[in-house]
């Protein structure tokens, strides 16, 4: 069921922000992401390690976690797998590294975004701001099908002959543009900024997620037959096909 805005005295209910929880061990990185989300009107609660952050998940489920890879103890991948096993929150990792198999990582184990240190605080509250936009049950939404894959946008869930799926946001999102425009090839640009809403990123976020969507979608995710690479190109979602090769 979708959490309801946390209500803040004296904001008009349209105005209403989501809850964030900020889990940052460097007080000053918290208290600027922080004061940039409040400002944009959300309610935000902060963390500055991992058993701290899973407390406060627990106590008052947020709509979005901001979650630094680098905790003391416990560090930020840990606390994604474990806030993933209590159920679908969106994820947006913080990294101090410019490694890529850093952001892998944290893409691997669910996180819907991540924004290398050092970042703009604004760009930040645009992530969030996407994220929470896209998490949000459709409007108007018809279910969609095929190849024994059902998924319904305005209850967000999926199913692979009648069995859920557990899928991450970002999948989620990536598996119903699939299966709303089935036989053509997209480039990984094309799925960044119709997926994720952004005409710019590291393109290697697509390939991570399309990864993973095939370890939950396909029988046998080393030979893809729904979700094909179109060399040269992208991808395509090919209901119809018998056979694929992995990228």
């Amino acid at each position: 069921m979708q959490q309801q805005p946390y209500e803040r005295p004296g904001i008009p209910a349209a105005r209403q922000g989501a809850r964030v929880l900020v889990v940052d061990d460097d007080p000053t990185v918290a208290e600027v992401v922080a004061g940039y989300l409040d400002r944009a009107g959300h309610v935000v609660d902060r963390a500055d390690d991992g058993p701290t952050a899973l407390t406060r998940a627990a106590a008052h489920r947020p709509d979005l976690v901001v979650l630094d890879l680098m905790l003391p103890g416990m560090d930020g991948l840990e606390v994604c797998r474990r806030l993933r096993g209590r159920g679908p929150v969106p994820v947006i990792m913080l990294t101090a590294r410019g490694d890529e198999d850093d952001r892998i990582l944290g893409l691997e184990v669910g996180a819907d975004d991540y924004v290398t240190k050092p970042f703009s605080p604004r760009e930040l509250v645009l992530r969030v701001e996407s994220v929470l936009r896209r998490a949000r049950p459709a409007a108007v939404s018809r279910p969609l099908g095929a190849a024994g894959l059902t998924l319904d946008p305005a209850a967000r869930n999926a199913a692979k002959n009648g069995t859920e799926l557990a899928l991450t946001l970002r999948e989620f999102d990536l598996l119903a543009f699939f299966l709303r425009h089935p036989g053509r090839a997209y480039s990984r640009e094309e799925l960044m900024r119709e997926v994720w809403g952004w005409d710019f990123g590291d393109l290697s976020t697509v390939t991570v997620h399309v990864r993973r969507l095939r370890g939950k979608v396909e029988d046998d995710p080393a030979r893809p037959r729904l979700i094909q690479t179109v060399w040269g190109v992208g991808y395509r979602f090919d209901p119809t096909a018998t056979g694929g090769e992995e990228d």
